[in-house]
C-alpha cells in the first residue's frame, strides 16, 4: 500500500489464537469494511489449532490489504503482536484483539484526531455479550495520566505512531495480559499529545477468558499490571508503592513522602458554631480539630484558625487546649467572606503547604492528610504538567457521597453526590474508587502548595460564598497544572451546618463571564454522559447490568428514589 500525506497508513495489528471463528470472521470483516482506504491488517497467527482458524486466515492472506503471519508454536500475546508490528509499514498502528470488532468509520474517526503534534489517539468502546448485543459503552475523559497509573481505562481503542512503538520497544515480554497498560504508560511518557475520540469506535467482546469479562478470567493480568505500574513510577521518578485493590484492574499507588516531610497548615475559618450530628451537639470546628488530633497519622501540622468576632471565647479555650502552640489565631472583622478569611489565613501561615477544611468536617482515614501530600510534591510530567491542587473523598453524615470531585458541564457541579461512599461507582470505570483528575475540587477539604496559592492569587475576593474553589481551582488549571481527586483520603462534610446557603446573582455572573468556556467544556466528563446528575451514568434505569462483572449498576434503587425526589421537587 502507498503512504500519502493526506491519507496515511495505518498498519492494524491482530493478534490471534484459537477464537471462535465465528467471532474472527467478525473481526477480520469489521476491518475490511473500513470507510478509510489507506489500511493494511496485519494478521500473526500465534500457532493457532481450533478448526476453522487455519481456513479463515487462509482466505484472508488472500485480500491483497491483508498479511498473515505464521508463527509455528504459540509465543503469546506479546510475542505475537512484535512479530505484527515488525511487518507493519504504516505511519500509524492500532491494536485490534481477534474477537473484537470495529465500528465502520474508526480508524477514519481516529486519522481525523491525529493532528500534527499528536502521536497517540485513543477512543471510547463499549461491551458484546455472548449474544453479540452491545452492551454498556465506557466512556472516557481525555488523557489522565494520574488515572492511567491507577486504573487503565484506556484499553481499546488505541492507535499511535508506529515510529515512536517501534522507539519504544513494542511490548515488552512479561507483561501478557497488560501489554496494553505497559504500553500506554510508555507512550504517556513520551508521546507529545495523546488525543481522545469521544465515541464508541471499538466494540470489545466478553468471551470467557477475556479481561472484560472480570478479574477470575486472568486474575495474573493484574499483577503484571501491578508490576507495569510500579516501572512506570520508576521511569519518571515518583518514589511510590503500587498496591492492588479490591476492585480488579484499580491500583494504589502512594507516593512516598519526601523528608523531611513539609509542614502543613490546616486553614480553618469558623464562628464557632454548634449543631447535632448523629444526636449528639457538637461545636464543629473543636471536633473538626479534635479529629485530627486524635487520628491523623501526619504530624506536622499547624492549625490556623480564622475566627469572627462573635466566636465564643469557649470555642477558642478549647482549640488552645487541644492543640497548643500549633494554634495561629487570626481575627477577621466584618461580613463573612469565605474568600476574604482564606486569604488573611494564608498569610499568617507558615508550612510550605496548605491544607483549606471547613469547620464542619471530620477526618475519617488517618492518613488522608499524608496521601494529599503525596499528591501535591510529586515530580512532574513533563506536558502532563505537576499537581496543583488534590482534593478528597467526602461524606454526608448518613454515609452517601457529598463530594466526587467537580464536574463543570453546563455549569459547576458536584460528582457522584448521593452514592453509597462504599459504592467504587458505575461500572465500567468505577470513578468513585480510583484517585484521578478533574477539573475542580471543593476546598472544604483540598491541599495546595502556598507557593502556588500565592503565585495564582488566592481566592477570589469577589466571591464570598460560592464558587470560589470553582475559580481557584480553573486558575490552577490555566497555570498548567494538574488537579487529583482521591477517594484514599476521606473525610465527613456534614455540609451547610454552620451556613445557610445562599447563591449571589453577583457571584454566577462573575463566574459565568469569567470561565463560560470552561464550565462547559470539562475534559475529564464525557460529553455522553448524564447531563443533568453528573454521576457518570448514560444510561436509562432500566437498561441492562453489564455482563460479566458481577455486579448491577450500584444504588440503583436508591438513585432511582433520589433522582425521583429531584424532579419532584424542581
Amino acid at each position: 500500500m502507498k503512504e500519502s500525506l493526506i491519507d496515511p497508513l495505518v498498519s492494524v495489528i491482530t493478534p490471534v489464537f484459537n477464537p471462535d471463528p465465528a467471532h474472527l470472521a467478525a473481526c477480520l470483516e469489521s476491518v475490511e469494511l473500513q470507510t478509510a482506504h489507506n489500511v493494511e491488517h496485519i494478521i500473526v497467527n500465534d500457532g493457532s489449532t481450533r478448526d476453522g482458524v487455519a481456513e479463515l486466515l487462509r482466505r484472508a492472506a488472500d485480500r491483497s490489504s491483508n498479511i498473515v503471519l505464521h508463527r509455528p508454536e504459540q509465543g503469546g500475546i506479546v510475542a505475537a503482536s512484535n512479530d505484527g508490528l515488525a511487518a507493519a509499514t504504516g505511519k500509524f498502528v492500532a491494536f485490534l484483539d481477534h474477537d473484537d470488532v470495529l465500528r465502520s468509520d474508526a480508524i477514519a474517526t481516529m486519522l481525523a484526531a491525529a493532528n500534527d503534534g499528536v502521536d497517540v489517539v485513543y477512543s471510547d468502546h463499549d461491551f458484546l455479550d455472548a449474544s453479540g448485543q452491545h452492551i454498556g459503552p465506557c466512556l472516557k475523559p481525555q488523557w489522565s495520566p494520574e488515572r492511567l497509573r491507577n486504573q487503565n481505562y484506556i484499553t481499546h481503542f488505541v492507535m499511535a505512531r508506529r515510529s515512536l512503538v517501534v522507539d519504544l520497544g513494542g511490548f515488552r515480554s512479561g507483561f501478557d495480559g497488560a501489554q496494553d497498560h505497559d504500553l500506554m504508560l510508555r507512550l504517556g511518557e513520551t508521546a507529545r499529545q495523546i488525543a481522545h475520540v469521544p465515541a464508541v469506535l471499538y466494540h470489545w467482546r466478553q468471551a470467557p477468558t477475556s479481561v472484560a469479562a472480570g478479574v477470575d478470567a486472568k486474575p495474573w493480568a493484574f499483577d503484571a499490571g501491578q508490576r507495569a505500574v510500579a516501572e512506570h513510577c520508576e521511569r519518571i521518578g515518583l518514589d511510590a508503592t503500587v498496591n492492588t485493590t479490591e476492585h480488579e484492574g484499580i491500583y494504589r499507588v502512594q507516593n512516598t513522602l519526601p523528608s523531611p516531610p513539609p509542614q502543613v497548615s490546616v486553614l480553618i475559618p469558623t464562628r464557632g458554631s454548634a449543631g447535632h450530628i448523629w444526636g449528639i451537639s457538637r461545636c464543629f470546628v473543636v471536633e473538626a480539630v479534635r479529629s485530627i488530633v486524635e487520628r491523623s497519622t501526619y504530624s506536622d501540622l499547624e492549625f490556623v484558625v480564622i475566627i469572627d468576632d462573635d466566636t465564643p471565647p469557649a470555642v477558642i479555650t478549647t482549640l488552645q487546649d487541644l492543640v497548643g502552640e500549633r494554634l495561629v489565631l487570626v481575627e477577621h472583622h466584618g461580613e463573612f467572606n469565605f474568600s476574604t478569611k482564606m486569604n488573611e489565613g494564608a498569610a499568617a501561615a507558615s508550612g510550605d503547604l496548605l491544607l483549606f477544611l471547613n469547620d464542619d468536617t471530620e477526618l475519617i482515614e488517618p492518613d488522608s492528610i499524608q496521601v494529599l501530600v503525596g499528591l501535591v510534591t510529586g515530580p512532574s510530567e513533563g506536558a502532563s504538567g505537576p499537581v496543583g491542587m488534590a482534593g478528597s473523598k467526602l461524606l454526608f453524615d448518613d454515609g452517601t457521597i457529598q463530594h466526587g470531585g467537580h464536574v463543570y458541564f453546563h455549569g459547576p457541579h458536584h460528582a457522584s453526590t448521593g452514592w453509597s461512599g462504599a459504592s467504587p461507582g458505575p461500572l465500567p470505570l468505577r470513578p468513585l474508587a480510583v484517585a484521578r483528575e478533574c477539573s475542580g475540587v471543593t476546598a472544604a477539604v483540598a491541599m495546595m502548595s502556598a507557593e502556588l496559592f500565592n503565585e495564582v492569587g488566592g481566592f477570589p475576593e469577589e466571591l464570598p460564598l460560592n464558587y470560589n474553589d470553582v475559580d481557584l481551582s480553573l486558575r490552577i488549571r490555566a497555570a498548567g497544572y494538574r488537579i487529583i481527586w482521591t477517594p484514599h483520603s476521606l473525610w465527613y462534610h456534614f455540609e451547610s451546618r454552620t451556613r445557610i446557603g445562599k447563591v449571589l446573582p453577583r457571584e454566577t455572573e462573575y463566574i459565568e463571564q469569567r470561565w463560560a468556556h470552561e464550565l462547559r467544556n470539562d475534559p475529564y466528563y464525557n460529553p455522553r454522559l448524564s447531563p443533568l446528575w453528573f454521576d457518570w451514568l448514560e444510561w436509562p434505569l432500566d437498561e441492562p447490568t453489564f455482563a460479566g462483572h458481577g455486579a448491577t449498576k450500584p444504588d440503583t434503587f436508591a438513585m432511582a428514589v433520589r433522582r425521583s425526589i429531584k424532579r419532584n421537587s424542581s
